[in-house]
């Protein structure tokens, strides 16, 4: 009884010190999310001052009656699913291949892991100006070489473009998790299955991928996350174009809020967007509480 006495003294003593930080944390999370709310149902563009009062749904009918809407839920739907594709299939393939050892095998880890550590900017202004520029970028030179004609990437391949600069930031991320967690991989199974005649492609297939499982759906999952609100990439490669063939979700908003200067519409775009983020993060935290369980 004593114990359960002080241990409740101790959380009742601790409460004056925590709710400062609880509050904080709190307005920081409700206050931009109410505003967000208010003035999707407020007619308020700032290029129209007087334009205002109270909208009701009409931003809401607005937006999901234009087909820029549908076209940029499209295209984030392209993009978030090609990229967790290539990174987990080169992440996993990758996590094999450095769980080996080779000469050299400290400074590839280091090359191989820098570019998530690098800003989304910097990346996308490497592969804008040294990479895939169709003058004087190092995929270019390559062409011309072999005697083909260089292509303007972010012209005639956008999509493709930015799926690639995203992907190359983030198959790292998915190279540590996947190296990780076949490090805790029982050696002795690999062992074991070797002394039975099992080829290295049959423990990849039957011991490796089943060990991977769970990892691969936090990658999913944050990975996802992460890729729902991509927009540096796409402002400074192909600013959403040509017309809309990059143009997601999160870059619409920006259009709307920061182009057009709709601020309502631009909030009604923002709460759809939440709303979205929350549908898929649920789905993805009940797929992977399921996965733990099995």
């Amino acid at each position: 009884m004593a114990t359960s006495h002080s241990a409740t003294t101790r959380r009742v003593n601790t409460l004056p010190l925590i709710s400062p930080a609880v509050f904080v944390l709190l307005v920081w999370a409700t206050v931009p999310l109410a505003m967000t709310l208010w003035f999707s149902f407020q007619r308020y563009n700032l290029l129209n001052p007087s334009m205002t009062g109270f909208a009701g749904i009409d931003n809401y009918k607005s937006l999901l009656t234009d087909s820029t809407l549908w076209t940029a839920m499209l295209n984030t739907l392209i993009l978030v699913v090609s990229v967790l594709v290539i990174t987990v299939v080169l992440g996993t393939l990758l996590a094999v291949l450095f769980d080996q050892e080779f000469f050299g095998r400290g400074i590839a880890r280091l090359l191989i892991i820098a570019p998530f550590f690098m800003m989304p900017t910097v990346s996308a202004l490497i592969w804008k100006n040294l990479m895939l520029h169709p003058v004087n970028g190092f995929v270019a030179s390559v062409m011309r070489m072999a005697g083909l004609e260089a292509i303007d990437w972010f012209g005639n391949w956008p999509m493709t473009s930015v799926v690639l600069i995203v992907s190359w930031q983030w198959v790292p991320f998915a190279l540590l998790i996947f190296l990780t967690a076949i490090q805790s991989l029982d050696q002795e199974q690999k062992e074991a299955a070797r002394m039975d005649g099992a080829r290295s492609f049959q423990i990849f297939f039957f011991i490796i991928l089943p060990h991977l499982r769970r990892a691969t759906s936090v990658v999913i999952m944050i990975e996802t996350i992460f890729f729902l609100s991509i927009f540096a990439e796409i402002f400074v490669t192909t600013s959403g174009g040509p017309g809309l063939a990059t143009t997601n979700l999160a870059f619409l908003i920006y259009i709307r809020s920061l182009l057009e200067y709709d601020v309502g519409s631009a909030s009604a775009g923002g709460v759809i967007a939440i709303v979205l983020a929350n549908i898929v993060a649920i789905f993805l935290v009940r797929t992977i509480a399921r996965t733990l369980e099995a």
